[in-house]
């Protein structure tokens, strides 16, 4: 039996959320907020706060963005909500959004809250039973790229959302984007990463397709069946949704991924997809391409590009550390992992492969 709870944790003293005024407020607003109120956290994620909501029996999960001041246009929790009060019509695996405050008054921040699905996550590692279940870890590794090949199918106008993000432009946007951040998060201790930077400015590919994109999936950011977990539950995190160049989606997906043998267990964020069953990179790529009918030709770039990109996510939150702005000491050792995971990406500009 699956504890009801186990994957949240008592608020951190940092980051509780004033009950007193969010109570009422949800009493008011949300339908079904009847019985006594408790609060709990999910422990999992580095950046937006995410609680468990209850009311008597009743589950919710409301999500705001980190404490202090974060980098425009993330943790858009207008964004994410808009994006989950629709979605879940074309795209069962996004859980429904129902609320959304935009008052400070109340917490301090935009949050909204939307429906618990409840399943597990892999993170840094397997758990057991599942870590010596290769024909199991094969299913998740399918799922996991068919998913994002049904996401990208997805006709955004179909679900409202064909208004959303602006597509032209796109991959130019992220890339100057993207460094413009890199530059306004450095720390001493972290390198500037300069030839990084240039190579991806200088050989910027043109966009092939346009379709709906998560922005930051990846394995940690899906709930899995907890007695099946090739069968996917949810995907969560929906706060950098937009509309743009597909093979972004999936380079980041590629970026993380893991090899075994290729010493990428060992840096920090990487999926633990070196367990026996997973696929290779390469062979995700052609599933990917089969299931998409993708034009790869770009694929090496995409990649190259999410690794600098989750190097500028991670300075972002080590950044919040080193400003005491969080205490977590989760953080603590994430310069290291910024100046390992800028490392590799050069690495694999002059290797040329994915």
């Amino acid at each position: 039996m699956i504890q009801r709870d186990a994957d949240t944790i008592e608020v951190r003293a940092e980051e509780r959320i004033d009950t007193a005024r969010l109570e009422p407020y949800l009493r008011e607003h949300l339908d079904g907020a009847d019985g006594p109120l408790t609060v709990r956290q999910f422990g999992g994620g580095h950046a937006n706060l995410t609680y468990l909501i209850r009311f008597g029996e009743r589950e919710w999960v409301l999500r705001r963005p980190p404490l202090g001041p974060v980098a425009p246009g993330a943790h858009d929790m207008r964004r994410e909500h808009r994006v989950l009060s629709v979605l879940h019509a074309g795209y069962p695996l996004a859980p429904q959004a129902y609320l959304l405050c935009t008052d400070a008054s109340v917490i301090g921040a935009d949050f909204f809250v939307m429906e618990r699905r409840h399943g597990i996550a892999f993170r840094r590692d397997i758990p057991p039973p599942w870590r010596d279940r290769a024909d199991v870890l094969r299913g998740v590794g399918e799922s996991l790229v068919d998913n994002l090949a049904t996401l990208h199918a997805v006709d955004p106008a179909s679900v409202g959302l064909g208004e959303l993000g602006k597509p032209e432009g796109y991959v130019e946007r992220q890339v100057n984007g993207w460094i413009e951040r890199w530059y306004n998060a450095l720390t001493p201790d972290v390198g500037a990463a300069e030839p990084f930077v240039g190579w991806l400015r200088q050989r910027i590919p043109q966009s092939r397709r346009t379709a709906l994109l998560h922005n930051d999936y990846k394995l940690d950011n899906t709930l899995l069946d907890a007695e099946n977990p090739a069968q996917t539950v949810a995907v969560l995190d929906w706060d950098m949704c937009t509309r743009g160049e597909p093979l972004m989606d999936f380079g980041e997906l590629l970026a993380l991924w893991g090899e075994k043998g290729g010493g990428a267990e060992h840096l920090h964020g990487r999926m633990p997809t070196w367990h026996d069953g997973f696929f290779t990179r390469r062979d995700a790529a052609e599933r990917y391409a089969r299931k998409s009918g993708a034009d790869m030709t770009d694929l090496h770039w995409y990649v190259v590009f999410n690794y600098f990109r989750f190097a500028v996510i991670l300075q972002q939150i080590y950044i919040r550390y080193v400003r005491g702005q969080t205490t977590d000491e989760r953080f603590k050792e994430m310069g290291a992992a910024v100046n390992a995971v800028v490392e590799r990406g050069l690495a694999l500009i002059d290797s040329g492969d994915i």
